[in-house]
């Protein structure tokens, strides 16, 4: 079952990449004043694949969960490392 999970995933994020270069070609289109019919159906046609897909992941277990504003303000978002970072300073030889 984890390696369709993974799988599912696989297929959600090369839809999402392929939506955002359709949502782009719709933005070209619309700033040119030409029809974007035809790829905002894809673009729309896309979506049901993703709930279908989205749908199969959470039935599988593979559910996540999305942060609310408050959350994610309050994670911790720091460099790891404590230490000075070596610039062109650390490098220079007297």
């Amino acid at each position: 079952m984890d390696n369709r999970l993974n799988e599912i995933r696989r297929k959600i994020r090369f839809l999402r990449s392929e939506m955002l270069s359709a949502e782009q070609a719709i933005r070209q289109h619309v700033n040119r004043d030409e029809d974007c019919a035809e790829a905002s159906m894809q673009v729309m046609a896309m979506r049901v694949v993703m709930l279908g897909l989205i749908g199969e992941r959470n039935r599988l277990g593979g559910e996540e969960r999305l942060l609310n504003v408050d959350e994610r303000l309050k994670l911790e978002c720091r460099a790891v490392g404590k230490g000075p970072l070596k610039g062109a300073r650390g490098r220079r030889v007297r």
